[in-house]
């Protein structure tokens, strides 16, 4: 058997490189937890845990985000334009996890928006690394192959003066589909909190509530498709899709926006 912490280090390899780079649909909901419950329920005929997680599919999320001085991200969804982009640094938490250090593998991440499409840019740092890069515009060492994701963070860095603004944390469970459905993801996130000052992911203390502790974010993402059988599981459920922002709700409840 191999030690747990390897086990994480092979998920982080493996997670790195099956979505480095991916374009998918999104749609959101805010639903209390009891619905999110029966909803999971009924899912579990067609869908298995993302093996990323515990044997449930489960991890924690904590994100590190930029933004500038005029919060030109968060205005940008909030206005619904069509292409916009955001950056963070992310990372994902295992049962058997070490305490956040500087050479803890995180993804410094771009978000992109492209009317109804959502892409992602993704590299994978050291999280000393990733805030030198974010928080001192220093360029750390990479491969060819991720040239092109740290030129284009390099480049949103200066062009709009980023700087940490806020950190949000959720637990996530999530399922993924069988050889039928491939790259569809059902997501459960719950205890969403955020910070707006002594800003790390390393902090653990000042946690604020993102939502009601009994109301859970439900993500469905696809790659082409949302299959037949799930909209109709959405709609015997009677979940009402919402333009949600975790992001955005922690800069409105830490900045009064």
């Amino acid at each position: 058997m191999l030690p747990d912490l390897l086990l994480g280090e092979l998920r982080m390899y493996s997670l790195s490189h099956t979505i480095r780079k991916f374009n998918r649909f999104e749609l959101k909901y805010l639903v209390p937890i009891q619905a999110a419950e029966e909803f999971k329920q009924a899912l579990w005929a067609y869908l298995v845990p993302d093996d990323h997680g515990n044997s449930s599919g489960r991890y924690r999320i904590s994100s590190l985000y930029y933004d500038g001085p005029d919060f030109r991200f968060y205005w940008e969804k909030v206005d619904g334009i069509k292409f916009r982009r955001k950056l963070r640094i992310r990372r994902y938490a295992y049962e058997s996890a070490e305490p956040l250090a500087a050479d803890t593998p995180v993804f410094v991440e771009i978000k992109q928006r492209l009317n109804r499409i959502t892409q992602k840019r993704r590299v994978r740092l050291p999280y000393g690394e990733a805030l030198r890069l974010c928080n001192e515009r220093q360029i750390p060492e990479h491969t060819r192959r991720d040239a092109a994701v740290v030129d284009e963070i390099t480049s949103m860095l200066w062009q709009y003066d980023l700087r940490p603004v806020s950190v949000v944390s959720y637990v996530r469970q999530a399922l993924v589909g069988t050889e039928y459905d491939i790259g569809l993801r059902v997501t459960f996130d719950t205890d969403l909190s955020y910070l707006a000052d002594h800003l790390g992911l390393d902090e653990r203390t000042g946690n604020l509530l993102l939502f009601p502790p009994d109301w859970a974010v439900v993500e469905i993402k696809a790659n082409e498709r949302v299959p037949y059988w799930l909209t109709e599981l959405v709609a015997v459920h009677n979940l009402h899709l919402v333009r949600v922002s975790k992001y955005c709700r922690s800069i409105e409840l830490a900045y009064d926006l």
